[in-house]
């Protein structure tokens, strides 16, 4: 009934949740997992149901390679990026491929380690097609509260934007700025992504909640956030390659840093903690530089 594809951490922990509600769900990837449901990609095809995990600028050649595959399919995508090289929302690759009343996103404050912990968790699922939302939501054991939504486009904005200014935010961490200094970036950081996201037909309201404040508030205030961790180690001088291959997972804040800034260049939208992020990211420039360049 329901394939989870991508065996990551979130990948993972979103398959440990759904498997409480949903005993024949299977989960694939890329590579042979040790995972009790694991199947071939050919077998996890053959689900009605597919939640897609997989790293936001693998989306679109994915999505071409299997394009007959997934035709007529339920689709909860779960990935959050927004693609660098086409400067286009995962939602609007996937129309690409397939009707928009089959696509959902989920989205939300939600570390998978404390989600396979089963504690208490608020996601948002939004979709053009709100029967959709609901049929997926129906997956999600009690200790994950789901919230049905249809700004499609500001849940997008919001999850890919938020680790942007978790960078930032681990950087102010790492140079030991206080307190002070991280509450006034993450707050101007939310309206930041606001005036992005209403940019591109969002709504306000978006993000002042679980999808828009509450996963930014999460994502930019703890080391168990792959972007926060990116963002402290740059401040200490570390070389963005070596932090990567550190980590071991994608934190796709690096790669949405660009999507933002040509956007923003693109369309004079005015985006300066973004800008900063990928000046720091993909100009090197001097982390304390830009804090200055920031604070003026």
């Amino acid at each position: 009934m329901v394939s989870v594809i991508g065996a990551g951490a979130w990948g993972s922990a979103l398959y440990h949740a759904i498997k409480q509600k949903i005993k024949n769900a299977v989960i694939t990837s890329r590579h042979k997992r040790n995972i009790e449901g694991f199947v071939s990609l050919d077998e996890a095809f053959k689900n009605e149901y597919l939640i897609i995990v997989i790293a936001a600028q693998s989306i679109d050649d994915f999505l071409r390679e299997n394009r007959e595959k997934i035709k007529n399919k339920k689709i909860l995508v779960a990935s959050k990026g927004i693609d660098n090289k086409k400067l286009k929302f995962l939602n609007e690759i996937f129309e690409e491929y397939t009707d928009k009343n089959n696509i959902a996103f989920i989205s939300g404050p939600s570390f998978a380690k404390e989600v396979k912990q089963n504690k208490p968790t608020a996601l948002v699922i939004a979709s053009k097609n709100l029967n959709l939302a609901e049929e997926f939501s129906e997956f999600f054991p009690p200790f994950i509260k789901t919230y049905i939504d249809d700004d499609v486009e500001g849940v997008e904005v919001a999850g890919a934007y938020k680790n942007v200014i978790a960078i930032a935010a681990g950087v102010c961490e790492g140079l030991n700025l206080g307190s002070n200094a991280k509450a006034a970036l993450i707050s101007r950081g939310l309206v930041e992504m606001a005036r992005f996201g209403e940019f591109f037909g969002a709504k306000k309201d978006t993000f002042l909640g679980v999808a828009g404040s509450g996963d930014l508030f999460l994502t930019a205030n703890s080391t168990m956030s792959r972007n926060y961790r990116v963002g402290l180690n740059l401040a200490k001088g570390k070389l963005l390659e070596d932090i990567l291959d550190e980590l071991g997972e994608v934190a796709e804040g690096v790669f949405t840093s660009k999507a933002i800034y040509l956007l923003a260049q693109k369309h004079d939208i005015y985006t300066p903690i973004a800008n900063e992020v990928y000046k720091i990211l993909y100009q090197k420039k001097n982390v304390l530089d830009s804090l200055k360049d920031l604070m003026s």
